[in-house]
């Protein structure tokens, strides 16, 4: 046995099912092992796809996703998918070949010192120098990837190290325990709701990692307590819950704003301040925040919890609740929020406009989605409106990046969702901008047989930044932010995909059912409104919270 195939076998003792990648020199060794395995290569068409394929499969399943470069170059496409991981909170283990020890102290071919490169953007990353520590580096990589708060290690392995023979076996993996609140802190944050008259729950990702999505829902109803998610919390409470005030996040003052400005007390569940900075919502730092999550408090000059609850989320919420002897009805001005919130939605549901209107496509996609079908979104104009608009009966239904928030991520990350649930309708959501970053992974999930749609919000440019120019310099001041672009359905149907192209909005319900029931993945071109984009910056900017 050479170390690639031990460093196969300890992947497979970690469940491993699947690794996304591309074969290169420098890791000759570990794909000869693969091809011996039961865990499934999936040749990707660029690194980077291959690693974001890897951050939502883990972000989707808790277990770390992996992906596999060669040296130099193929390290360097996995740098944006990898960081895009380890600031969501998505466990991933990247693994790197990497030239021969002898070669290291002089300049040499396509030579980088990797495991420098990847320090800043990964939780931890070692080289393995010698064949037999192998087992400990890759159970260590594991354990620190998938422990709270999830994140992207990475593993280097020289071609020399790999090829060379070794005794050994994979590690036992460890059954770490949950660690629980003190009675202080479950005491102290009761005692801080008792005292509120107008709480508000602000609610993450952690809290889905956590899976403490009931214990989230059977707080806020019995202790009468309206709820806000983070784009990332989506589906943490379901949308229809007559106390969720659906996704804060956005970078304008919205209706939820409000909310916070009239709150006496925050509590924070699962939240990672990645998600929404504590400055957009609590400026000056006066609103008394309860903090519950696995892991402390972040520093931040507005983020500074008068009750600090550390442990197992769900528990920690039970406790609570075993203390918590609040009577009071929920705010009746964050219910009247709901009623605003609600009324903006639905006033698209028969929106007749062509271009369509971003909030119009979103309600029709709504429509056509089942509770536990799963959209992707990539990162652009369409990404706030997908926040906004998009909502969620369940957690890890609506994908969002709004930690590293990488363009590109869409098309590789529905690849990795429809093989995670394959039962399931997976939709991508892009813009023209990320669809043609990473469209060729389309290819990817025809070979791989994983059919789903994308639809791309088509603008002929970068939506989000020509909307900031304009909200910083003016309406019809912006630059450097307009393209062409190829006509998408026939480039849907080179690869053998099915392409359509929505020219009213009537079109939209129909395609995207004829569009699901392909089994091959399939395109939508739809042309889209962004001057709403402007309108609604405008209202944002009217917008007064009279209580």
């Amino acid at each position: 046995m050479n170390t690639a195939e031990l460093l196969v076998q300890c992947l497979e003792n970690e469940g491993v099912q699947y690794i996304f990648g591309l074969p290169g020199e420098e890791n000759l060794h570990v794909l000869e092992a693969l091809k011996h395995s039961s865990i499934k290569f999936i040749t990707t068409r660029h690194e980077q796809g291959a690693a974001f394929m890897a951050d939502v499969y883990g972000r989707l399943t808790g277990k770390a996703g992996v992906c596999l470069s060669t040296l130099g170059p193929g390290a360097t496409n996995l740098m944006t998918g990898v960081a895009d991981a380890n600031l969501d909170g998505a466990p991933l283990v990247a693994i790197t070949g990497q030239v021969g020890t002898d070669r290291m102290h002089i300049e040499s071919h396509q030579y980088l010192d990797l495991v420098a490169m990847f320090a800043p953007v990964t939780k931890w990353n070692k080289q393995i120098v010698r064949p037999s520590i192998t087992p400990e580096v890759v159970r260590k990589a594991f354990k620190r990837s998938q422990s709270e708060k999830p994140g992207a290690v990475h593993i280097d392995l020289p071609e020399n190290i790999a090829a060379m023979p070794v005794e050994g076996k994979p590690l036992r993996k460890d059954n770490s325990e949950k660690t629980y609140a003190s009675f202080a802190s479950i005491r102290a944050a009761a005692a801080a709701i008792c005292q509120a008259v107008n709480p508000l729950i602000l609610v993450g990702n952690g809290a889905i990692r956590a899976q403490a999505s009931d214990a989230v829902t059977q707080f806020a109803t019995l202790l009468n307590i309206p709820v806000a998610n983070t784009f990332m919390g989506k589906g943490v409470i379901p949308y229809t819950h007559q106390l969720a005030l659906w996704s804060v996040g956005l970078q304008q003052r919205d209706y939820i704003t409000c909310g916070f400005d009239n709150t006496d007390l925050v509590i924070a569940i699962g939240y990672d301040l990645i998600e929404f900075s504590p400055k957009k919502w609590n400026r000056n730092g006066e609103i008394p925040i309860v903090h519950i999550g696995v892991s402390p408090a972040e520093i931040d000059s507005s983020y500074i919890p008068s009750a600090e609850v550390v442990g197992d989320i769900s528990d920690s919420l039970y406790e609570i609740l075993k203390l918590a002897d609040r009577q009071g009805k929920p705010d009746p001005f964050a219910i009247s929020l709901r009623s605003e919130i609600r009324a903006d939605y639905e006033q698209y549901a028969h929106d007749d406009g062509f271009p369509i209107k971003p909030q119009k496509l979103i309600y029709d996609l709504r429509q056509v989605m089942g509770p536990d079908d799963i959209v992707i979104s990539d990162v652009g104009a369409h990404k706030m409106w997908m926040a906004r608009h998009y909502h969620c009966h369940s957690p890890n239904t609506c994908i969002i990046s709004n930690g590293f928030a990488a363009m590109g991520i869409a098309i590789p990350g529905a690849l990795a969702a429809k093989l995670v649930h394959p039962k399931r309708k997976v939709v991508a959501v892009t813009g023209d901008g990320g669809f043609m970053m990473n469209s060729q992974e389309l290819e990817t999930a025809l070979r791989v047989g994983t059919p789903f749609v994308t639809i791309i919000f088509n603008d002929g440019g970068y939506g989000l930044i020509e909307w900031k120019q304009e909200n910083h310099f003016g309406k019809g001041n912006s630059s450097f932010v307009h393209f062409s672009n190829p006509d998408f359905v026939k480039y849907a149907e080179s690869m053998g995909l099915k392409g359509y192209r929505v020219e009213s909005a009537l079109d939209l319900i129909p395609v995207l059912k004829e569009a699901l029931a392909q089994d091959v993945p399939a395109v939508i071109d739809c042309p889209v409104d962004y001057r709403e984009n402007h309108r609604f910056s405008q209202k944002a900017g009217e917008l007064s919270c009279a209580v």
